[in-house]
């Protein structure tokens, strides 16, 4: 399809400042899950394109880690103005490339503007530390940059994600060279703009587009000194295994089968919306979602109101589609699959179909009760608006089936009861933790990560965590006068 007749113009690399062309080049076609419609198409570039990248970002480095930081920070100042005064145009772009309704598309806005102003905070984060050891010999610690960097972002959050990475690792004085996901290439285009109009200087950061090769190529880079990843755990492992081998710092982020554990005792009408929600929010495509709900006792009530709750829940209204028809079928199988095994769907949103929107890829939520802990939907990421029930006789089997999961990323427990929470707090296996919380997501300062299978790597993602995967410490030992009394420390 011609480039005039797309709505988008080609989604292209973002090099030393600039957008370059891509003729001669392999491309893919960018579709809106919305509709179907082909919105846009994006390159998929090689070492060629990632060396161009690298070129500029190395170059950029000197001028930019030797610019004071308080100085780095005040782009990040202008750009969330900049974010500010867009959020409505970049959450309509978000919507239309990754199928969200507006509503999450503004809150996922919101969040990068919320990780933005976290990186303006960096000047008072990493002040270093200056302390007398011995007499008149003074030791002290600075943060330094990496160098040139790498993030990969996944298609579930083209805004946010790439947000996690990019306000922290520049503003630590590193450049940045990132991978948007090829299935939602547009927003980063608007990222790279923005951030230009903001006053970053050219090189600073860089955008490389493509799919497996130019992953494979990041991982493999001399010059790249750290790679972070967000998306499926298959792949996260063999970024991390890649990268490390490669002797980078690598944090890769993968999948999650987050457990909700509800209590006989749990409030009836905040934990039927939160699991609901939880379950259905983005349809299902975040790390956060709740995917298996283990029920404890007698809680049949509560799983009718959750059923309840969900039947609220209308594609096309206020439940956004998924990501492509493969993702679709992918999501519908898991339910075929478990129908068959024994379990009983008790709201079925296989073979939607939104009125106007025929062709677009559409999953209506969905529960499913006595979902056995062998069955596949109970151990592997659906990624779909799909929650399965476990039944469990007590809080200690509940917490057995939690723990038995390969993942880690999140848990959560419905109780009114203090020390059941406690319990819980303490026993899952989990990096997050929520109490009567659906999706139990740390604001910032606090870092994002889970455990497991979840996370490889260190250092959490985001916030304060995420300073010591972008920095290198700097040690220095200062001794002017040598008339003072010298020891062993000195």
């Amino acid at each position: 399809m011609a480039e005039t007749m797309l709505k988008h113009p080609e989604t292209k690399n973002y090099v030393g400042g600039k957008f370059l062309s891509t003729a001669g080049k392999r491309t893919m076609e960018v579709i809106t899950p919305l509709t179907g419609d082909v919105i846009s198409n994006v390159i998929l570039s090689g070492k060629e394109e990632l060396d161009q990248a690298v070129a500029a970002a190395k170059a950029a480095f000197p001028g930019w880690s030797s610019t004071p930081i308080k100085e780095r920070v005040q782009v990040f100042f202008r750009y969330k103005t900049l974010l500010e005064r867009e959020l409505k145009n970049l959450a309509a772009l978000v919507r239309e490339e990754n199928g969200k309704i507006l509503d999450e598309a503004i809150a996922e806005v919101e969040k990068s503007i919320e990780l933005t102003e976290f990186a303006c905070s960096m000047p008072q984060l990493v002040s270093g530390e200056l302390l007398e050891v011995s007499k008149g010999v003074e030791c002290r610690i600075e943060h330094k940059p990496l160098g040139v960097v790498a993030s990969i972002a996944p298609f579930n959050f083209p805004h946010m994600v790439p947000h996690w990475t990019i306000p922290n690792a520049l503003a630590l004085g590193n450049c940045m060279i990132l991978k948007p996901s090829e299935l939602v290439p547009v927003s980063s285009q608007r990222i790279a703009e923005m951030l230009k109009e903001a006053g970053l200087p050219d090189g600073v950061f860089n955008i490389v587009n493509g799919d497996r090769e130019i992953v494979e190529a990041m991982c493999d880079h001399p010059e790249i000194q750290a790679v972070s990843f967000v998306g499926s755990t298959k792949v996260a492992k063999i970024v991390y295994q890649r990268a490390t081998a490669n002797l980078k710092r690598c944090t890769a982020l993968g999948g999650a089968k987050n457990h909700l554990i509800v209590m006989p005792d749990a409030h009836p009408e905040m934990t039927a919306t939160n699991v609901a929600a939880s379950m259905s929010g983005c349809a299902g495509q975040r790390c956060m979602a709740a995917s298996a709900m283990v029920a404890v006792g007698e809680i049949d009530d509560m799983v009718r109101r959750i059923c309840d709750e969900s039947k609220k829940i209308v594609p096309g209204k206020n439940l956004g589609s998924v990501i492509s028809r493969a993702a679709k079928e992918r999501i519908e199988r898991y339910i075929n699959e478990a129908e068959k095994a024994g379990a009983k769907v008790l709201v079925d949103g296989r073979n939607c179909v939104v009125e106007g929107h025929e062709s677009g890829y559409y999953v209506g939520p969905t529960v499913i009760d006595y979902v056995t802990p062998d069955m596949a939907i109970a151990k592997e990421e659906v990624f779909g608006p799909v929650l399965a029930i476990i039944r469990a006789k007590n809080l200690d089997e509940a917490l057995s089936i939690e723990n038995n999961s390969n993942y880690g990323n999140a848990a959560s427990v419905f109780t009114q009861s203090g020390g059941v929470a406690r319990q819980v707090m303490e026993r899952a296996s989990a990096g997050m933790i929520g109490v009567n919380v659906g999706v139990p997501v740390p604001r910032e300062p606090f870092s994002f990560g889970g455990w497991n299978e979840s996370k490889f790597g260190v250092n959490d993602i985001t916030g304060k965590s995420s300073i010591e995967f972008w920095t290198m410490l700097k040690k220095t030992t200062i001794k002017w006068n040598p008339e003072s009394r010298t020891n062993w420390m000195s």
